[in-house]
């Protein structure tokens, strides 16, 4: 069965089989559950004219995404080391956060100048200027560790 992101909502739900570990390890396997964010793409702040110049601000513009982090959970069964049973498990939960993301993007400047009035409008040859919009990631993950 396949996902598409409209059926899945803001995240994909993940179950991972850590029951190997049980033949590696003298322990029992944790469980693990979480899910990978689906980003949701938003409208790109396009390129804005600027007075003085041949090309737009932000001639590659970045790209906005939302999704959202989900819960993510880890259990542990933690053995009593005298052997006489078990002390509980020990959980590590993670709350569901929103994320904002957006791509990198890229101002450039012309090769040339604007036509100057003092050489009669004509063209000038300048070195061209390149700007790098960073990416961003924005979110505020929680978590708490508990021992039933």
């Amino acid at each position: 069965m396949t996902i598409t992101p409209a059926a899945a909502g803001t995240s994909v739900p993940v179950d991972l089989p850590l029951e190997n570990l049980e033949r590696v390890l003298p322990i029992e396997a944790p469980e693990l559950r979480t899910g990978v964010p689906v980003p949701v793409a938003g409208v790109p702040d396009g390129p804005r004219h600027v007075t003085g110049r041949m090309l737009p601000e932000r001639t590659l513009p970045s790209a906005p995404f939302t999704a959202e982090l989900p819960e993510t959970a880890v259990e542990l069964p933690v053995k009593d080391p005298l052997g006489e049973g078990s002390l509980g498990a020990l959980r590590a939960v993670s709350e569901t956060s929103d994320l904002t993301l957006s791509s990198p993007g890229a101002s450039l400047g012309a090769p040339v100048s604007a036509p100057r009035s003092d050489l009669r409008g004509r063209l000038v040859p300048v070195l061209p200027q390149v700007a790098l919009i960073t990416p961003v990631l924005q979110g505020t993950p929680a978590a708490a560790l508990l021992m039933d």
